[in-house]
């Protein structure tokens, strides 16, 4: 007999519902109905790539030597290409040919890297709140996620170093990211060397994640984990194309640093793929070599977008702190919401004041109690959010004036 349904499947078994589908089916069906629900859940960029880089893709898609197979480790002018842009910008020295590859997005490199890496009973320590493929891409490699708490870095380290002092079999894997998706936590490079300095003392490897390394504000520019000296001794670091040119759709990212590590993701993606469509890597190098600005640019704009939507979250009565970098802003739900939890909240948002955000608890269990909005809107439909929001909370408020005690839905 036939299993009655994907859930029967090994893996996907492993899997719980993705808690962010049941609020893009709520606003897909809104939308449907004509309701203008303003998105701010999903960061999916909006902003256009630049000019010559589509311009590029055009006319390198019109040569039909570029419509075959490429390569699953990238075109060696691409690999050229990060390497050249990681000298500049970091003062760190790759190997194009050993110390870096080329992958199908940020989630390609992670999740394939832990297939290639992790097996049963090996420990991949991450920080929790987090995104979700940090989690589960463990899982489905079948390794153990530990999770430590992570409500600011310092208190992520000291955990991890606790782990070190109580646990019988280190950790082989410390899988990171900052500027952190969803907390949007920042670090400076002393946090990277005490990170470094671990493990090497005790063998284990760094997966660091970069998705967000260009949007840093307010002057902070996020470090990179291969600027400590030695540090590609045992990491390797995950940089994406996605929010630093507006390429999202286009799935262009490098795992770059420990020649083991990516031996292995080569090896393991040799079986997989052939590697992004060859047009879109020629493209990509003209980002990386000519368009030096653009991150420059849209950082401007997702720092412009976090004001708006600061002030405004704070003229409604929602106190939030300004995020440091990347393109989200992460929040407790207001004090009144406390009893719902962050997906009945993140619900009641969505109808009441037409604003999509994610629920923190789709983050992990440590997210509960926290949503996270993405700077995905222009500042126009950020002020009109912020003024749905403003009045959805005073409503709320009247409602509980009139209440002997507040009703939480």
């Amino acid at each position: 007999m036939l299993p009655s349904s994907s859930d029967d499947f090994y893996r996907i078994k492993k899997l719980p519902p993705y808690v962010f589908a049941v609020i893009n089916e709520l606003r897909n069906k809104a939308r449907a109905a004509g309701i203008d629900v303003i998105d701010m859940g999903m960061g999916n960029p909006d902003g256009a790539t630049p000019d010559p880089v589509v311009d590029k893709l055009i006319e390198a898609a019109r040569n039909p030597a570029n419509h075959r197979y490429s390569v699953s480790r990238g075109i060696p002018r691409l690999r050229e290409a990060i390497v050249t842009r990681y000298q500049k910008q970091y003062g760190v020295t790759l190997d194009s040919d050993a110390e870096t590859i080329v992958t199908i997005g940020a989630k390609d490199a992670l999740a394939h890297l832990l297939f290639a890496i992790i097996g049963p009973g090996d420990v991949v320590v991450s920080p929790n709140p987090a995104y979700p493929i940090h989690q589960y891409g463990v899982i489905m490699a079948e390794g153990e996620a530990r999770m430590l708490p992570m409500p600011d870095p310092a208190t992520f380290l000291d955990g991890l170093k606790n782990l070190y002092c109580t646990s019988s079999e280190p950790p082989k894997v410390i899988l990171i990211s900052f500027p952190h998706n969803p907390t949007t936590l920042c670090v400076d490079l002393a946090f990277m060397r005490e990170i470094v300095a671990l493990a090497r003392q005790h063998g284990t490897y760094i997966i660091h994640d970069f998705a967000y390394a260009e949007l840093g504000f307010d002057g902070y520019r996020p470090p990179s984990i291969l600027q400590v000296e030695g540090a590609a001794e045992h990491a390797v670091e995950i940089y994406s194309m996605t929010k630093s040119y507006n390429m999202a759709g286009w799935r262009v990212g490098f795992c770059l640093g420990n020649r083991r590590l990516i031996a292995a993701l080569a090896r393991i993606k040799s079986y997989l793929d052939y590697g992004i469509f060859q047009p879109i890597q020629i493209a990509s190098i003209i980002a990386l070599r000519d368009c030096n600005d653009a991150p420059g640019k849209i950082c401007a704009i997702y720092e412009s977008r976090r004001d708006v939507l600061v002030e405004g979250l704070r003229r409604a009565g929602w106190p939030v702190e300004p995020p440091k970098a990347s393109m989200f802003l992460w929040t407790r739900i207001p004090q009144y919401f406390d009893g719902m939890g962050s997906l009945e909240f993140a619900k009641l948002l969505l109808k009441e004041a037409r604003v999509a955000v994610s629920p923190g608890i789709g983050f992990g269990p440590m997210g509960e109690g926290f949503v996270r909005f993405s700077l995905i809107e222009n500042n126009e439909r950020i002020r009109q959010a912020v003024r749905n929001i403003g009045h959805f909370l005073r409503k709320q408020e009247a409602l509980a004036g009139s209440a002997a005690t507040p009703v939480h839905v």
